[in-house]
């Protein structure tokens, strides 16, 4: 069950920062719904900004499970104490959740590569959720690790320009979860 305190830091732990720009009102409707961008709504921001790297965020995003899914389950193998009783993702309720983060932190990620910004986080979603993850005990280097893997295996699916195109934005939200210590 969550505590009063964490329920309070859920909704402000939002951690994709809007700017001025244009396409932010497509961004932020999707984000507000907790969900990718949809084909229509990448087409709405190819026509706002010609540049948009469209495919790359369809792939993952019709990926994303998969990619969390390998995150995931790389995580567990490498760290199987986790789940095990006493380690930070157990029960296996927190496990799932473990997963469920990871998904929607790729989802963040190509909203920063949708926006072509690879600084796309908002400082003050990530104190909210640093102070989440506190809350809950979240073993945060196993976060790290896993936003490690959603780099490796969101990478890998992608061709080499494109991972030297997307790698930072993947970097970026590892330093600042690094940041999180």
């Amino acid at each position: 069950m969550l505590s009063e305190t964490a329920k309070a830091l859920i909704p402000k732990a939002r951690i994709f920062g809007f700017t001025a720009e244009i396409s932010n009102s497509v961004l932020h409707t999707a984000d507000d719904e907790g969900r990718y961008l949809t084909d229509s709504e990448l087409d709405t921001l190819v026509a706002m900004q010609p540049n948009t790297p469209v495919s790359a965020v369809r792939f993952l995003r019709d990926h994303a499970l998969e990619i969390a899914a390998e995150s995931h389950a790389q995580l567990i193998a490498e760290q199987p104490e986790l789940t095990q009783p006493g380690g930070g993702l157990y029960p296996p309720l927190r496990a799932e959740a473990c997963l469920r983060d990871l998904w929607h932190f790729l989802r963040c990620t190509t909203y920063g590569i949708a926006s072509q910004n690879p600084e796309f986080t908002s400082p003050e979603g990530l104190h909210y959720m640093q102070l989440l993850y506190q809350e809950l005990q979240v073993p945060l280097p196993a976060m790290v690790r896993g936003l490690e893997g959603n780099k490796t295996a969101s990478l890998k699916r992608l061709s080499l320009i494109d991972q030297e195109t997307f790698a930072p934005y993947f970097e970026h939200l590892i330093e600042k979860f690094k940041a999180f210590h």
